[in-house]
C-alpha cells in the first residue's frame, strides 16, 4: 500500500490522546499526519513503528489504536476510492523499573584460584570477558601476594583491563587482623595502619565500596576512618550473614554506632544466607555421608524453622556427638545458616546499602532458593535503595562443580525473582534454567 494511505491514525491511553506521534520511514521520523505526503511503499511483510511520548505510572492501561486505510485500487464511491477504519486494543503492563544492580562475587571462583591453573587476576578478568556479569565484587585477600598492602600498580593494572572488557567492580572484601600473634592483639593505631592501605587498593580498583564483617571495626575505627572514605569516596558496608539477624547478639550496638555516625559512607550489607527458609538439600546429602544422627537429620529436613531444631544442633555440639568428618561442615549451622523472616529487615532498611544473594545449590524445591529473592524484591519495593545485589555462592565447599555455570543460572533466577517481588504483577516461573 501507498504510505499515504494510512490516515486519521489516533492513540488513546487510557482515554486520553497520545500525540504527538511520529512513523520510522526509511530512518526518518515522519509525523503521522505528514504520511499523505510521503511517496513510499508500505511493504506488507514491513511494520509502521508508531513513537510517542507519555508519562505512565505503574500498572495496567488500556491501549486503543485506530486508523483509516484508504485503498486505490477500490472505489469507494461516485467521488473516491474506498476507506476502511481499523481499530485494536490492548491491556499495557507497565512495570517499575528496578534501580538496582546486579553483580557476581569472584568468591564464587574460589576453588579456581586454589588450584591454581591459572593467575587470580586472569579468573576475575574472566567472569567479566566470558559474559558472566560486567559488574563483580572482589576479594582483595584473593588476588595479590602482596596483601595486605598491594602496589598501586597492580590495582590501576586490574582496574584498566576489567575497563576494557566492560567491566568494573562494585565492592571489595577487605580484612582486619586484628592479632600480630597468638597473644598480641593490633592497637587501634596498627589496626587502622593494617586497613588502610586496603582502601586505598580499593580505590585504585575504581570500587564504589569495601565490605567487613558487622561489628568488626567498632566505633572507634569508624569513626577514624570517616575521612579517609570520603577522600577516597568509598562506601564502607558492615555485613550481616547467617544468624546475625538484627536483634542477635552483639548486633544491635553495631547497627545503632552505624545509625549514630549518620553518614551515608557507612552502611549494612546485608546477606540473603540470614533467610533460608530451608536447609539445601546438597548440604544435607553431605551430612548424611557424614554420619550424622539419623533423628537430627530428618529434623534439618523438615523443620529448620523450629527452635526447637537448633536447640538440638547446639546440643549435639555440646555433647561431643557430631561425627569428626562432618565437623566442619556441621559449623555453618551454627554460624552462615540462617532463620529470619525478611520482615527483621525493615526498621533498618534505610542503612541498608547493598545485598548479597547467597545460594549454596540451585535446587529450588519448595522455591527455597527463589522466595528469598522475592521476599528481598518486595522489601525493595517503594524504597530508596539503589545499590548492589550480588550474586555469591557458597556452596562450593562442598559441591563440585562450574562456577560460572551456577554462577550464570542463579543470576538468571535472581533477576526473575527479584523482579516478580518488585513489580507484584510479574509471576514469572521460578525454575532455574537448566
Amino acid at each position: 500500500m501507498p504510505l499515504w494511505s494510512v490516515t486519521e491514525v489516533r492513540l488513546l491511553i487510557d482515554g486520553h490522546s497520545c500525540a504527538p506521534l511520529e512513523v520510522d520511514v526509511d530512518g526518518r521520523s515522519v509525523a503521522v499526519d505528514a504520511l499523505a505526503r510521503e511517496d513510499g511503499w508500505w511493504f506488507l511483510q514491513d511494520r509502521l513503528v508508531l513513537r510517542g511520548e507519555a508519562e505512565l505510572a505503574p500498572g495496567a492501561h488500556d491501549l486503543s489504536l485506530s486508523f483509516a486505510l484508504v485503498v486505490p485500487y477500490l472505489q469507494g464511491g461516485p467521488d473516491g476510492p474506498l476507506t476502511l477504519p481499523f481499530s485494536i486494543e490492548r491491556s499495557l503492563q507497565v512495570h517499575r523499573e528496578t534501580p538496582w544492580t546486579l553483580s557476581a562475587s569472584a568468591f564464587n571462583w574460589t576453588p579456581d584460584v586454589i588450584r591454581a591453573e591459572h593467575p587470580a587476576t586472569d579468573i576475575a578478568a574472566g567472569i567479566v570477558s566470558s559474559g558472566v556479569a560486567s559488574v563483580i565484587e572482589l576479594e582483595l585477600g584473593q588476588l595479590w601476594r602482596s596483601f595486605p598492602d598491594p602496589s598501586k600498580a597492580e590495582a590501576v593494572a586490574l582496574r584498566e583491563r576489567l575497563t576494557d572488557v566492560g567491566g568494573r567492580v562494585s565492592i571489595v572484601g577487605v580484612s582486619i587482623d586484628d592479632w600480630l600473634s597468638p597473644t598480641r592483639r593490633r592497637d587501634e593505631e596498627q589496626r587502622f595502619a593494617f586497613l588502610r592501605p586496603q582502601l586505598e587498593a580499593a580505590r585504585e580498583l575504581g570500587a564504589e565500596g569495601i565490605r567487613l564483617p558487622i561489628g568488626q571495626a567498632g566505633p572507634m575505627l569508624l569513626r577514624r576512618i570517616q575521612p579517609l572514605l570520603h577522600e577516597l569516596r568509598l562506601t564502607l558496608y558492615e555485613e550481616l550473614q547467617g544468624q546475625q539477624a538484627p536483634d542477635a547478639p552483639q548486633v544491635p550496638r553495631a547497627i545503632e554506632d552505624i545509625a549514630a555516625l549518620d553518614d551515608p559512607s557507612i552502611r549494612l550489607l546485608v546477606d540473603t544466607s540470614m533467610l533460608m527458609p530451608a536447609l539445601p538439600p546438597s548440604y544435607l546429602e553431605q551430612l548424611a555421608a557424614g554420619g550424622l544422627p539419623p533423628d537430627l537429620l530428618a529434623r534439618l529436613t523438615n523443620d529448620w524453622l523450629e527452635p526447637a531444631t537448633l536447640d538440638a544442633v547446639v546440643a549435639l555440639l555440646r555433647a561431643g556427638g557430631v561425627p569428626p568428618q562432618a565437623h566442619t561442615l556441621y559449623m555453618n549451622l551454627l554460624v552462615r545458616f540462617g532463620r529470619s523472616s525478611v520482615d527483621v529487615l525493615r526498621d533498618i532498611l534505610p542503612l541498608i546499602g547493598a545485598f548479597h544473594l547467597k545460594f549454596w545449590d540451585l535446587d529450588d524445591t519448595d522455591d527455597r532458593v527463589s522466595q528469598p529473592l522475592r521476599d528481598v524484591g518486595s522489601l525493595l519495593r517503594g524504597s530508596e535503595f539503589t545499590g548492589t545485589l550480588c550474586s555469591e555462592w557458597g556452596g562450593h565447599e562442598w559441591l563440585d562443580d562450574d562456577a560460572a555455570g551456577m554462577t550464570r543460572r542463579h543470576l538468571a533466577l535472581a533477576r526473575a525473582s527479584l523482579a516478580s517481588g518488585f513489580n507484584p504483577s510479574r509471576h514469572p516461573s521460578a525454575q532455574a534454567p537448566a
